[in-house]
This record gives structure tokens, C-alpha cells and sequence, in this order.
């Protein structure tokens, strides 16, 4: 189980996403997944990520994509994908 995730992180990946809309897209499709699916995509990215040595905190971030109630924000603040 992933710790819980602040309002403050999740408000910081959202002012990202307002500031380059590739990532707010990706955020879209990403979080408008079923959990199951969602977790299974965020498998072959956060191996993609380690295997290209990326950043704790970009690790960090892909984990917290994991739980339900930050992807469900996230599509909330961001919209539907499309």
C-alpha cells in the first residue's frame, strides 16, 4: 500500500499539469483508467522510468497515480481524456 498523498502533492502535480498540456494529457488518459488497468500501465512506466534512471520524486509521483481517490481528483480538476 502506497502512503497516503497530501493535498499540498497533489495540488503540485495538478499546477504541473496546468503548466504543460502533454502532461495534463497523459494525466487524462492515465487516470480515467480502471484501477486494474491503471496500475498495470504505471507497471511498464515506472519500469521504463528506472531503467532510464529517473528521479525519486518522478517514481514517487507515478506511485501516487496508483491510488484511486488521486486519480479521481486528478480527472475531477483535469476533465475527461478526449
Amino acid at each position: 500500500m502506497t502512503p497516503a498523498v497530501s493535498d499540498d502533492y497533489l495540488r503540485t502535480i495538478l499546477e504541473v499539469a496546468a503548466r504543460d498540456a502533454s502532461i495534463a494529457r497523459v494525466l487524462r488518459e492515465i487516470c480515467a483508467l480502471e484501477s486494474g488497468v491503471r496500475g498495470s500501465a504505471l507497471d511498464l512506466v515506472g519500469a521504463h522510468l528506472r531503467a532510464n534512471a529517473a528521479a525519486a520524486d518522478v517514481l514517487d509521483c507515478v506511485q501516487a497515480l496508483r491510488r484511486d481517490e488521486v486519480a479521481r481528483a486528478i480527472v475531477d480538476r483535469l476533465g475527461p481524456p478526449g
